[in-house]
């Protein structure tokens, strides 16, 4: 889920405060767990907090603290091979699949390891260095690398914690807001020729560009996601057991999962519930759905006659400014509401493929998105989740389409 960039860096104090902030952020987000929630890996896709927590350090220090401060010295050189992901040039790594047996070091090792790399950063950024543009981007890097593990420790976790059967709670419940129930309408948008992709301005990964024209037929977009109350109509309406509404492989996959309703959800005396972060609560109907694949996405437009937007007409369409129900809210699930930003992820029919004219970069950092650059499709928007500093229109997100476990949810297009 990572990405790289070629963008200027901001100012070095204005980087040593963000550092200061994501460091203290991820460790805040993970104060609330035992050691043996730290180690929980329910999947391959999944890895455990302590794993989130240590990599995202040796990124500081395999990419920042190694090439450009002489004088570092790891706690201990062995952690570059537990903690790297996927940078075959790095060097070798240990099995993504078996992160969770890794017990040494033990939790407070891998805070201690924290602390070694975030003071060596620190001491860097301070120091009156020729390169310190330089290495303000890359801090810049690191830190939204960083934030982008938050989500993944929250979303990974969740996953973890809902295969224990006492359904224990992240953080304690709260009352479910509600709203009164508004269909929604979609809003025409007249197309022609639109720019889309990073702008220059400020921070962004490689795969935002290059910025270029892409041509919109004329099209509406819904004035918001679609909602839980709505999903519930379609499950009533058999669109589980609708063949034709799904794509071949989505079918495939339904019939092969037993998906019957979203994931985390089940009925319990004749009403939905779902699990998230805040424990077990009856779903809330006028909250945006969340976690189906881009597979019951396809099926629930079709059947709602309907389709998924572009990400080329969602990014067109997202001209609001940029707020929402974001991490930094502290509800860590949907809320009901409408708007372009925040609360869920929101599926594009489109593949995540190069943008015309993109080349990915020299080096393990250019290891971030070519490579990945096939079977997976667009998300955009942000979720619950997501901190929102890390979030601009050209943002985007991608997951496989059978994936579920991340805050997906959805918002309907037609044409005009």
């Amino acid at each position: 889920m990572t990405r790289t960039a070629h963008t200027p860096a901001p100012a070095p104090d204005e980087i040593t405060t963000l550092f200061d902030e994501v460091r203290t952020q991820t460790e805040q987000l993970a104060a609330p767990l035992t050691p043996e929630d730290a180690m929980l890996q329910s999947m391959e896709e999944a890895s455990p907090p302590k794993w989130h927590l240590a990599h995202t350090t040796w990124f500081f220090e395999e990419f920042i603290l190694k090439p450009h401060s002489p004088g570092y010295r790891s706690p201990d050189e062995r952690f570059a091979f537990l903690f790297n992901s996927y940078y075959v040039q790095a060097g070798p790594r240990h099995a993504r699949d078996k992160r969770g047996l890794i017990s040494r070091p033990a939790l407070r090792e891998v805070m201690a390891y924290r602390d070694h790399v975030t003071e060596a950063v620190s001491d860097l950024l301070g120091a009156n260095r020729s390169d310190r543009d330089d290495l303000a981007a890359l801090v810049d890097l690191g830190c939204h690398h960083e934030m982008q593990h938050q989500e993944l420790l929250l979303t990974d976790l969740l996953h973890g914690l809902s295969h224990n059967p006492l359904l224990v709670a992240y953080r304690a419940p709260e009352p479910v807001p509600t709203v009164a129930d508004e269909p929604a309408t979609f809003l025409p948008h007249e197309g022609g020729l639109v720019e889309i992709g990073r702008d220059g301005a400020g921070f962004a990964y490689d795969c935002e560009g290059p910025r270029h024209q892409s041509y919109l037929a004329p099209y509406a977009l819904a004035d918001r996601p679609v909602t839980n109350r709505d999903w519930i109509a379609f499950i009533e309406d058999g669109g589980y057991r609708a063949q034709p509404l799904w794509l071949n492989d989505g079918w495939a996959t339904c019939r092969a999962q037993g998906w019957d309703a979203p994931l985390y959800w089940w009925q319990q005396d004749g009403e939905w519930w779902s699990y998230g972060l805040r424990g077990a609560q009856p779903v809330n109907l006028d909250a945006p759905i969340c976690h189906v694949s881009y597979y019951e996405a396809d099926a629930y437009a079709r059947w709602a006659g309907a389709r998924l937007p572009t990400e080329a007409e969602w990014e067109a369409a997202a001209r609001l400014p940029i707020e929402g129900n974001f991490l930094e809210t502290g509800a860590l699930r949907p809320l009901p509401g409408g708007g372009m930003w925040g609360n869920v992820w929101e599926w594009t029919q489109s593949p995540f493929t190069p943008y015309p004219g993109f080349r990915a970069p020299e080096g393990a950092l250019g290891e971030y998105n070519g490579k990945f650059m096939v079977n997976q499709m667009v998300l955009r928007g942000g979720s619950c989740v997501t901190p929102m500093r890390q979030m601009r229109r050209s943002y985007r997100n991608f997951f496989y389409p059978h994936h579920r476990w991340q805050m997906m949810g959805l918002r309907l297009a037609k044409d005009v």
